[in-house]
């Protein structure tokens, strides 16, 4: 019940207009809550590096990452073979090893993601009639350490503060990769995340989704897809490695570095 004076009360047109004012005022609070709930988003970028040549095909930006909203996630699948060996004799000190976080659903550790990672790079290789892959435990590792190293020092790009590139990471801890090529990605799980082209939005609480989720928008990326497809050049790839780190806050760095040896 309205108890304001009568000849306070807005009246005929008046009150069509404060009417289209107020449902104004609604639409423009409900964009703003969309707006708010869209907080996830994912940043891709490619680099290619060897002994002769840099070429930085695409700097990292925001881009959203793609999903399949709406349905209740199953727990991951059993995980491919182990993608290589996990304990390489060379490793990076800075590797952080295994990283994980907890869902409603399963926990996600990074070294699962990694191989659901791989798994999935070889699939789309081989629809393309190219050779998988072998799974480089010392590439990962470097791969590893850069990804943690993103979060902890809160940056997002291929070469870190010091000024070391992806290859000047590599050839500090060995150096039998004579090409070597970078894909880097930052997402979110237990939060939506926007799928690009719509309104439409998606949130990871698996591992196997969540992997899925980055190879797909690699692929979606022309750089990050020319990467993986061997599209750049005239080189190609013989090895692989992923480094993913999951930090305690569900932010998810992932570093998938690609070696042709000599």
């Amino acid at each position: 019940m309205d108890r304001r004076d009568p000849s306070t009360r807005p009246s005929g047109a008046d009150a069509d207009r404060h009417d289209d004012t107020d449902r104004a005022l609604l639409r423009g609070l409900f964009n703003l809550a969309v707006v708010i709930l869209l907080i996830g988003t994912l940043a891709v970028g490619t680099l290619l590096v060897s002994p002769i040549t840099l070429e930085d095909l695409e700097d990292p930006d925001d881009i959203r990452i793609e999903g399949v909203p709406g349905s209740a996630p199953s727990p991951s699948s059993e995980p491919p073979p182990p993608a290589g060996e996990r304990n390489p004799e060379v490793t990076d000190p800075d590797d952080p090893g295994v990283s994980s976080y907890e869902t409603n659903v399963e926990t996600i550790d990074s070294a699962t993601v990694e191989d659901f990672v791989h798994a999935e790079v070889n699939e789309r290789r081989a629809e393309h009639g190219l050779e998988p892959l072998a799974w480089d435990g010392t590439v990962a590792s470097v791969g590893r350490a850069h990804s943690a190293d993103m979060a902890r020092r809160d940056y997002f790009a291929h070469t870190n503060p010091d000024g070391q590139g992806p290859h000047d990471r590599f050839t500090e801890v060995d150096d039998y990769c004579r090409a070597y090529g970078e894909n880097i990605a930052l997402t979110w799980v237990d939060r939506p995340v926007e799928r690009p082209g719509g309104n439409e939005v998606v949130e990871y609480q698996t591992a196997e989704r969540l992997a899925t989720g980055l190879v797909n928008q690699w692929m979606n990326s022309t750089a990050h897809r020319e990467a993986i497809l061997e599209e750049h050049g005239d080189h190609g790839w013989d090895r692989g490695g992923v480094g993913v780190y999951v930090g305690d806050d569900g932010a998810v760095y992932a570093s998938h570095n690609f070696c042709l040896t000599w």
